[in-house]
């Protein structure tokens, strides 16, 4: 399976020659798995046809704010465009619209999208040798990798001048090879099979209530998030939470009780080669589940608990090739007790949160951690959970590498 399965791909086509390659690279990237969406420069359509990249893309292909037939029509929304990709892609790429782009200059439809795009951009020069060699040209390149574009280099052959040099726009194979191999440089977790649980368990007292504890899930479902856009194929079990993911990558399984996640964790555990254990799983349960509602009384009500099945400890318990994440929610002693917990449940690191910190804890959008090793401990600033989701990543790629 290509790494573009399910890509969305914004194509920017400019008016060069080598427009007329853009067909091709439509439909390679269509056999690939992705979506294609088509911009076109208005000059452009003298070298390529809507016609023919609406028919290959199955999208309309839009080249001006609005309906060039009809100037009362709704626009094209450019900002909308931008964020709908995944990655947007410019090829060819003349010496004037690169000029544009490179300034800042916003005066047709594919500019304003480019200035506007939020995802990776390539793009993929195009002209002839002397304006390819130009040092304006060489500027402009250099100062559109400087913001974070990526070049897919001209190719050297005969040009349309009939001159023989670089300039010529990469074949759409080569273009399509280009893509897949950065992309998946920037895929570390690539075949690779996580498994999160995340959000709290309740436990039944009757059909009414129950025992549960205040996490939102939220820290659980960005490590989810972020495992998926580094390649891997998550496995996703939540307890009771309103959130939702929905991405191919990820598999979301919901259960209620802590028995419920053991018997769901542990369907899994051999298949899988990371487990980060980021649920708040409740500690005990009521020993006796009451079958009707239970009834108010003036008098005291006790309820007798008994432990749930430490999830944790079965799989440091079971381990052999996995890597083993857990997490330490503290509010005494937040070291020693995280550093106790990484000993004796078998596990590679843990995380440590202490609702001493502020902004850390239940339901918030930012988190402060630590993560404790047997040998270190790295202390990290409050930031977003998603932002903390990719710490937490970071070192469980490089525990891949040691």
């Amino acid at each position: 399976m290509s790494v573009l399965e399910g890509k969305k791909i914004l194509l920017g086509i400019t008016a060069g020659i080598a427009a007329y390659k853009t067909a091709s690279l439509v439909r390679l990237f269509i056999k690939a798995g992705a979506q294609v969406k088509v911009i076109l420069t208005p000059a452009a359509k003298d070298f390529v046809t809507p016609l023919t990249l609406s028919t290959l893309s199955k999208n309309e292909v839009i080249s001006s704010f609005t309906k060039d037939e009809d100037e009362n029509s709704m626009w094209n929304n450019h900002v909308e465009l931008g964020l709908w990709a995944d990655f947007m892609l410019i090829a060819p790429a003349t010496a004037n619209t690169l000029s544009k782009m490179a300034s800042g200059a916003s005066e047709n439809f594919l500019l304003a999208t480019y200035l506007s795009a939020k995802c990776p951009v390539y793009f993929a020069p195009a002209m002839d040798l002397d304006m390819h060699n130009h040092p304006a040209t060489q500027k402009s390149f250099e100062i559109l990798q400087s913001f974070g574009n990526t070049m897919i280099p001209a190719e050297a052959g005969e040009l349309a001048s009939g001159l023989v040099g670089p300039g010529r726009m990469a074949e759409p194979e080569t273009i399509l090879k280009f893509i897949e191999a950065h992309l998946l440089k920037k895929m570390p977790l690539r075949n690779k099979k996580i498994l999160i649980t995340a959000g709290p368990t309740y436990e039944a007292i009757d059909p009414v209530r129950f025992i549960g504890n205040h996490s939102s899930g939220k820290m659980g479902f960005e490590l989810a998030k972020e495992a998926a856009k580094l390649g891997a194929e998550v496995i996703l079990i939540s307890g009771p939470t309103h959130l939702n993911v929905d991405l191919p990558e990820i598999e979301l399984i919901r259960v209620t009780s802590a028995g419920e996640m053991y018997d769901a964790v542990h369907r899994f555990y051999q298949n899988v080669d990371i487990v980060i254990a980021a649920a708040a799983v409740s500690d005990y349960r009521p020993k006796v589940v009451a079958a009707q509602k239970m009834k108010k009384r003036d008098s005291a009500l006790s309820i007798e608990l008994e432990p749930t099945k430490d999830i944790l400890a079965s799989l440091g318990a079971l381990k052999k090739h996995q890597k083993l994440i857990g997490f330490a929610l503290e509010t005494t002693n937040e070291l020693a007790h995280a550093s106790g917990k990484l000993e004796r449940k078998n596990l590679d690191f843990i995380v440590l949160n202490s609702l001493n910190d502020e902004g850390a804890g239940f339901k918030k959008d930012t988190n402060k951690i630590s993560i404790i090793t047997k040998t270190e401990v790295k202390n990290f600033q409050l930031k977003s959970k998603t932002e903390v989701a990719r710490d937490i990543l970071n070192e469980i790629i490089n525990l891949a590498d040691e």
